[in-house]
């Protein structure tokens, strides 16, 4: 899988959460989600439940709420999807702050923020313990198709190497007296699109190359052979069983 690579989300630590193998974590933060997404939206104490899981989560991995609050902005796209389903939803009307709104618009705006903040908080929280090089390892551990874990292998580092020649070549443009200021500039920033395009494509067909002339043949070796003790995987399923009596309440009260 090559050397580590580190990435914005990831906090480094030492703790429990940040020990465990990458693909119990994967696997834990799956089962959440699932468990979460099935919860009826009427049980409102349920979800109250699972942010309290997942603030032990993060304390265990000595993640500083600030970081994880932060992280959530994400999904502030979300949020304003969900704040227009009370307008926008036809059903049984009720005034909420001298406003009339849509019951079933209600429900629906609090089902999506409900689940989608607990899915997003989840998500943080396994990046943030969980670097990307350890994450593709756990989706190769937990039998993902090698071809489309390579995939996200490539997009990750060549991700990295895009940024890097738009830059030097941003800079170049700064050196020679540019600075876009408006539509006129237009052109200039599509031949940099062009350009980008044209050297990105000619850096792919040299890495392959070089990769072929070492001996590539479609799979990438593994380095790290990633295992997990019982105890381990106790540690991880503990959130999804959880989350999975109190859902299963959820339905029974």
């Amino acid at each position: 899988m090559g050397a580590g690579h580190a990435h914005t989300l990831y906090r480094h630590g030492h703790s429990r959460v940040h020990a465990l193998p990458p693909h119990c974590k994967l696997t834990a933060v799956l089962g959440f989600v699932v468990v979460v997404v099935s919860t009826p939206r009427e049980a409102v104490w349920a979800f109250a439940l699972y942010a309290l899981l997942l603030a032990a989560v993060a304390a265990a991995a000595r993640i500083p709420p600030g970081f994880l609050l932060k992280r959530l902005v994400i999904e502030v796209p979300f949020v304003a999807f969900a704040f227009l389903m009370p307008f926008v939803v036809p059903g049984e009307q009720t005034e909420l702050l001298g406003v009339s709104v849509s019951v079933p618009g209600l429900w629906g705006a609090w089902n999506v923020l409900a689940k989608g903040t607990l899915g997003v908080a989840a998500s943080v929280i396994l990046a943030s313990t969980t670097e990307l090089r350890s994450l593709l390892l756990g989706l190769q551990r937990l039998r993902l198709p090698p071809l489309l874990v390579q995939i996200a292998s490539f997009m990750i580092r060549y991700g990295d190497v895009i940024t890097d020649e738009l830059r030097r070549m941003s800079i170049a443009r700064r050196s020679r007296g540019f600075e876009a200021s408006g539509v006129r500039h237009w052109g200039v920033l599509a031949k940099t699109a062009g350009a980008l395009f044209i050297r990105s494509y000619e850096r792919g067909e040299r890495v392959h190359l070089a990769m072929v002339s070492r001996g590539y043949t479609g799979t990438l070796p593994v380095i790290d052979e990633v295992t997990a003790t019982r105890t381990q995987w106790a540690h991880a399923v503990a959130l999804p069983v959880l989350a999975l009596v109190i859902c299963l309440l959820g339905w029974t009260l």
